[in-house]
């Protein structure tokens, strides 16, 4: 993508992302209240994750597990019946729209991991950092969570390479329609997607 393609992908970002931030608000109030009633404070969840070039931000968005109570407590066992449902409808992004006005993600790019997965990317795999991660991508449309990590990352690495606005516009399109159908949620058996421990 040339620069000029940047700026008018950077454009729809900012149109559309902050467009659907403000007609979301009413559905943010709603579940904001929903989670502090069922799992008090905090409502959000914070989280570094690195971002353009691995430069890093602060995540935010809804929470959706209950704080742990004892050691060794699974992600599963922490996941609540709200907390599965934001998931399963991505309803829990909705605060990431902030983001992609603001200009540390997009609507579309390589999904923003953990920091401390920095240092064990190969070469080519910390190639998705070329661009703003986002808030869906081409990884996600082909698969989600149910998709393997090194599946994810060739993903990534063909988007950084192939990217358009009218990919980005199919990946949106398809994100849709796959959150509709909840369709890739979690890997079998999962109820988030396991930890990457790169060999």
């Amino acid at each position: 993508m040339d620069k000029r393609g940047e700026r008018t992908k950077r454009a729809f970002d900012v149109i559309v992302g902050g467009a659907v931030l403000v007609a979301s608000l009413p559905v943010q109030a709603v579940v904001a209240l929903a989670i502090r009633r069922s799992m008090g404070s905090p409502v959000l969840f914070r989280q570094p994750r690195p971002g353009k070039d691995g430069v890093v931000f602060e995540l935010v968005k809804f929470r959706t597990m209950r704080h742990p109570d004892a050691e060794h407590v699974t992600d599963a066992e922490r996941l609540t019946p709200l907390g599965q449902f934001l998931r399963s409808t991505s309803i829990d992004e909705l605060p990431t729209l902030w983001h992609v006005v603001k200009g540390d993600m997009s609507l579309v790019g390589p999904r923003p991991l953990l920091v401390e997965y920095l240092p064990l990317y190969t070469p080519e795999q910390a190639r998705r950092h070329e661009v703003r991660p986002g808030v869906t991508g081409l990884a996600q449309i082909s698969g989600r969570n149910a998709l393997s990590w090194d599946g994810k990352f060739r993903r990534d690495v063909e988007y950084v390479d192939t990217r358009t606005l009218a990919l980005d516009l199919k990946i949106i399109a398809t994100t849709v329609l796959r959150v509709l159908g909840r369709d890739g949620i979690s890997q079998q058996g999962e109820a988030t997607a396991n930890p990457w421990a790169p060999e």
